[in-house]
């Protein structure tokens, strides 16, 4: 089959059409209540988008942790490339896709780091296994086989045997503190509702845009 081929047509709920009153983040939350009721695959994952060390996109998916007015929150290993690239530029954009509701949101923001006691606190609710995995890996250096990464995995557990596991000092959370968000809701014949909200100061000003 031609890649041509492939379509399908969109259909929802049409977006606000008074933006007088649109609160971006109090929209954000209903839309991501909808998609866990929805049952969407990860509902929580979103495309994060940094500015690479040579000037070129990077985008991987991750799991947002946290949401408030406060920011859109991530964690991973600070020596990662993502990390690395938001040590020099902290901006990112994050993409949200919930194909069964189709939906889209995006989300712009500058980036910083949590605290410590922020990342601990995080940290300890994680399950154990991936407490002993953020341990055992150097998140994208290279590894020359599965049973190697096994075998750090191993050694870990072995470390924390019958304590519990701290957090790692180069891993950590990011807050990405949106200033700029677009709802799409996908409609039938590509004449999809958009809206764009941004902030200037405390004080968000939305407006419809074409598809």
């Amino acid at each position: 089959m031609s890649l041509h081929d492939v379509r399908r047509d969109y259909s929802g709920d049409v977006l606000p059409q008074d933006l007088a009153s649109f609160e971006p983040w109090k929209f954000f939350t209903r839309w991501m209540d909808d998609a866990i009721a929805a049952e969407e695959v990860e509902p929580n994952a979103m495309l994060l988008a940094t500015i690479g060390l040579d000037g070129r996109p990077r985008s991987r998916v991750v799991l947002l942790k946290d949401a408030s007015s406060q920011g859109l929150v991530f964690f991973t290993h600070y020596t990662s490339p993502k990390g690395e690239e938001l040590a020099a530029n902290p901006v990112a954009s994050a993409t949200f896709w919930w194909p069964v509701l189709m939906r889209q949101v995006r989300a712009v923001g500058t980036v910083t780091r949590l605290s410590r006691s922020e990342n601990e606190a995080y940290f300890s609710e994680r399950p154990r296994a991936s407490q002993i995995g953020a341990w055992a890996s150097r998140q994208s250096a290279p590894v020359t086989s599965r049973d190697e990464l096994l075998e750090a995995a191993v050694q870990a557990a072995a470390r924390f045997e019958g304590v519990d596991v701290p957090c790692p000092p180069a891993w950590g959370g990011y807050r990405i503190d949106v200033d700029e968000f677009e709802f799409w809701q996908g409609q039938s014949g590509r004449l999809h509702d958009r809206v764009l909200a941004k902030r200037t100061g405390d004080a968000w000003e939305a407006t419809h845009i074409q598809p």
